[in-house]
């Protein structure tokens, strides 16, 4: 009884832990289609991260001190949709579609380093190109409702 008291209680712990780290702002999305549809149905400006996650000091700084901090996550769950258009290194497998999609982004947008970040108007029109900011989450999201504010 208590190996089956114990599995229940691991189990409970287990799906906590897994919906937690989905919840407050972790919804980047990857399909540029379907997050401009997303941003046009829901009135929420776009947040485009161009990155090269897994090799890029910059991108992972960005990510390390703004993107994965609460400041961050609550602020773009309630105000933004969150696109990330990646650059692996040959080490992260995409599919064909989605490296396709992120270079012709890149083109589009005229990406000549990383991280770039665009903010989108909900109806997809560029409003303004920024990246990495010091002072932490906080000071980021300042930057961001600023440039928001211009829409």
């Amino acid at each position: 009884m208590k190996t089956f008291k114990a599995l229940t209680l691991f189990s409970i712990l287990s799906i906590a832990f897994v919906a937690s780290a989905f919840a407050g702002g972790d919804a980047w999305m990857t399909d540029f289609e379907a997050a401009k549809a997303k941003a046009a149905a829901e009135n929420k400006p776009m947040l485009l991260d161009f990155t090269g996650s897994d090799w890029c000091g910059w991108c992972i700084k960005l990510d390390r001190e703004v993107f994965s901090q609460a400041a961050f996550k609550e602020y773009a769950d309630a105000s933004l949709v969150l696109v990330e258009l990646d650059f692996p290194s040959k080490k992260i497998e995409q599919s064909e579609e989605l490296v396709k999609q992120n270079q012709a982004l890149a083109k589009k947008y005229g990406i000549r380093g990383y991280p770039t970040i665009l903010i989108l108007s909900p109806d997809g029109k560029l409003v303004e190109k920024t990246g990495y900011q010091r002072g932490g989450a906080e000071a980021y999201v300042e930057h961001i409702k600023e440039i928001v504010g211009k829409i």
